[in-house]
């Protein structure tokens, strides 16, 4: 007779979606321009501390890279789409939700294949996790009406 032992078979990693890995894109990317913004690293040499100290096999590389790259490059001109819509000097944000801002609004400008909904909800949920307590409702608000101007027909649904 042979005996069944009941012995748990190895788990198998769930690999991630698309989605969860882009997530995970912008939560890396929006750490590392809080750290390019504060401590005045350069670009290359933050991307390259995040790639050998930061698990990110489960991170969309590309989007990573091209946020990282792309956004501080636009500094001015993202700064200036932003302003308009803000009730307060830029200089007068929260780095944190100066950079989310940032990222989403280059998301709205840049990335036209990233529907202007999730863009905007993204960036809303890199605020609820790392900033202020609130300060999701103001991101919210501002590239909401940022969607208005740089996505008008997405927004109206034309």
């Amino acid at each position: 007779m042979s005996e069944k032992t009941n012995t748990p078979k190895p788990r198998k990693s769930k690999k991630p979606s698309k989605t969860e890995m882009r997530r995970e894109a912008r939560n890396f990317a929006l750490q590392a321009l809080y750290q390019w913004h504060i401590a005045g690293a350069g670009i290359n040499e933050i991307d390259a501390q995040f790639r050998t100290e930061q698990d990110m096999g489960r991170t969309d590389m590309d989007l990573f890279s091209e946020l990282l790259h792309g956004i501080p490059g636009k500094v001015s001109e993202l700064d200036e789409l932003i302003a308009p819509c803000l009730d307060r000097d830029i200089k007068d944000l929260d780095p944190i939700e100066l950079n989310v801002l940032r990222l989403g609004t280059f998301e709205l400008a840049d990335r036209i294949q990233v529907p202007y909904r999730v863009a905007i909800n993204e960036s809303v949920n890199l605020a609820k996790t790392f900033g202020a307590t609130d300060s999701h409702k103001y991101v919210n608000g501002v590239l909401d009406k940022l969607a208005k101007t740089l996505r008008s027909a997405e927004v109206n649904g034309k």
